[in-house]
């Protein structure tokens, strides 16, 4: 096989251009055609397999996953009124910091916000509605598995009414 590559180096190249300007290369000579001198091709030897002695070192201890002592809604705290709001940040604290791929999501009255993408730490909700309401934050691992869940928080949220008589946004 070795035999076989040298010889291939070893063949003779012939070059020309056709009428329309097209060149041409083959092992064949042709009319007007000029011979090429090739280089070597480049080769590789390779060196020793450093893959062989990292092989016998022992393995690195792995660390096993720090769990998470809390996670809390920081704010909005819980009980508060709102009244006339538009919008309104949530935020969430883990402690300790979050972990490289953990994500946080917010879920509002039981169902995740931001169309059950992870929301981060800090989350704004709008628009706002009226009415009592309960947040609660979940940590999910890069498992997809529930790392840490707080308790929830209860907010109320008054609006003024269309039909209020006295409704500074809709006077009658």
């Amino acid at each position: 096989m070795l035999l076989a590559a040298s010889l291939a180096m070893a063949t003779t190249v012939y070059k020309w251009v056709d009428e329309d300007g097209v060149t041409h290369y083959s092992d064949q000579p042709h009319p007007n055609a000029q011979k090429v001198q090739l280089k070597n091709a480049q080769t590789y030897a390779p060196g020793a397999n450093p893959g062989a002695a990292a092989a016998e070192l022992p393995p690195l201890p792995v660390a096993a996953p720090t769990v998470y002592k809390g996670c809390a809604i920081t704010a909005p705290p819980n009980g508060t009124d709102y009244a006339n709001v538009d919008s309104l940040t949530v935020m969430v604290q883990t402690q300790p910091a979050l972990h490289a791929g953990d994500q946080i999501y917010v879920l509002l009255d039981g169902q995740e916000l931001n169309g059950g993408a992870a929301t981060g730490a800090q989350f704004t909700l709008s628009p706002v509605d009226r009415g009592e309401h309960t947040l609660q934050a979940v940590v999910k691992g890069s498992d997809g598995k529930v790392a840490c869940q707080s308790a929830s928080v209860t907010y109320n949220v008054h609006q003024p009414s269309i039909q209020n008589p006295v409704n500074p946004v809709h006077p009658h």
